[in-house]
């Protein structure tokens, strides 16, 4: 009969941690879950057969053994609100904890430390403390209390529908922590572990804040495949540096020899130059596409913000950077200008806000080549209580039913394009700036976003950049 519930619960872990493999992949975020599912699985599964058994011989294996992966537990919760938290700066942390855990476990087996034989309760056999089993209950204490701690402080700068992501993590780990109270039966009090309850409601939490919430959201894999083009672009990029290094030397020869007689010419007319700018289309196009990679990173990552970064920074710099180091195509930076009516400073991020004005130019541009037509005008004017920048462009414009939805994560009106991540991205760094985004649009017409910053900044702090009038 004891052995029911830890049976019932192990298996649900099981079905529900197969489940969002299934669902979701393997993610950083669903794999750690399923190592979670997995400790647990162990744990439950060799208590409910512990229970079980009468022989004495078989009761001292499976303490030790249903030992092993309680070691790692903590630190597979530490490793779950780490990866949910998006703080990559604690793996080196959570690999540490999983070399204590390993330690620990050495010593389960080979000696009495961590567990010294058993105690025979009323409801079956249970594990006994070692001399060293405070030292694991010292690290369960230390690293779920770091995680909840991690995670706590992610909420607090998380956009509302992250947050509540993070909050329903936060109670379900808090609950999760309080099957902790089955350690005092490894310590000689008698009564019938309760933890298994705590975690059976912990899982349904988790279950709530992955249906319903999208705990484990498809933008963490598609930033993940983003970072990892990084390294062949790098690759690229330095091919076609060495091909701008050699191939004009290599034409100048290939050129003699024609006009030497040695060779007769293959080439049409015009196609040395084609040569010659084959280097620079092929770098062009890999900044293009980590322009677009830095901002998918940026808009996965933006849930992430640290609000302790913001500086003073000049918008007229900022806007300057973006024009500067946008990868435009032939033709597109013609068709951008820029008017100061006044120039202002706002209390943020440059490198943020940099990648708004890449969104709105990147969504702007493909209007105008859908239209066949139009130009984009970006207006920055000082004013009170707000400083506004405004961004217009005369492409396609947007439907009337369409423009209350364009700020929704994922939505897109691309068919074959976009995430649906990007505008979003827009609104939350501007709230994150403790401004405002707006827009408005007449299809066939044109498209405004006008973002609002407050004009009233922090106490006076150093301000990077240098100002500097704007050419339209």
């Amino acid at each position: 009969m004891y052995s029911i519930l830890p049976a019932l619960v192990s298996a649900l872990f099981l079905g529900y941690g197969l489940y969002v493999v299934a669902e979701k992949g393997f993610t950083r975020v669903s794999t750690s879950f399923l190592i979670l599912c997995i400790t647990t699985v162990f744990w439950q599964t060799t208590w409910a057969v512990l229970f079980q058994v009468d022989n004495t011989q078989w009761a001292g294996i499976l303490v030790k053994a249903g030992y092993l992966l309680i070691l790692f537990l903590p630190t597979s919760l530490y490793q779950f609100l780490t990866e949910i938290s998006e703080r990559q700066g604690e793996r080196r942390l959570v690999f540490t904890s999983y070399a204590v855990a390993a330690m620990l476990a050495v010593l389960d087996l080979g000696t009495n430390w961590i567990v010294d034989g058993y105690h025979d309760y009323f409801f079956g056999y249970y594990p006994k403390a070692g001399i060293l089993h405070p030292l694991h209950v010292l690290q369960t204490v230390l690293v779920v209390s770091r995680g909840l701690y991690i995670t706590f402080r992610q909420q607090q700068v998380a956009p509302q529908g992250q947050r509540i992501r993070l909050r329903l993590c936060i109670a379900s780990v808090l609950i999760y922590f309080f099957a902790a109270i089955d350690y005092l039966c490894n310590y000689g009090v008698e009564f019938y572990p309760p933890g298994v309850v705590f975690i059976a409601i912990s899982l349904g939490l988790i279950a709530v804040a992955v249906m319903k919430y999208d705990l484990m959201s498809p933008v963490v894999v598609a930033a993940t495949v983003a970072h990892e083009m990084r390294t062949p672009l790098a690759t690229i990029r330095l091919q076609a540096e060495a091909l701008a290094q050699f191939l004009p030397e290599l034409n100048r020869g290939y050129e003699l020899a024609v006009s030497h007689g040695l060779c007769e010419s293959a080439f049409s007319p015009g196609a040395s130059q084609k040569i010659s700018d084959l280097s620079h289309g092929i770098r062009h196009q890999v900044d293009r596409s980590n322009a677009v990679i830095d901002m998918m990173l940026a808009s996965a990552r933006m849930e992430q913000i640290d609000t302790s970064t913001f500086r003073r920074h000049r918008a007229g710099d900022c806007v300057t950077e973006a024009l500067e180091t946008y990868p435009f195509s032939r033709g597109e930076r013609e068709r951008v200008s820029v008017h100061v009516v006044g120039d202002f400073e706002f209390h943020g991020s440059s490198p943020l806000f940099v990648f708004v004005l890449f969104n709105l130019l990147k969504n702007s541009l493909y209007a105008l080549k859908a239209a066949g037509k139009g130009t984009i005008t970006i207006t920055l004017s000082a004013g009170t209580p707000v400083h506004t920048l405004t961004f217009v462009d005369t492409g396609t414009g947007i439907a009337a039913a369409t423009l209350p939805k364009i700020f929704d994560t994922f939505f897109t009106t691309k068919k074959s394009a976009g995430a649906g991540i990007g505008l979003a991205f827009c609104r939350r760094v501007m709230a994150s700036f403790g401004g405002k985004m707006r827009c408005e649009s007449v299809e066939g017409q044109y498209t405004l976003f006008a973002m609002e910053f407050p004009a009233e900044l922090p106490a006076a702090e150093p301000r990077s950049g240098h100002p500097g009038a704007l050419a339209a």
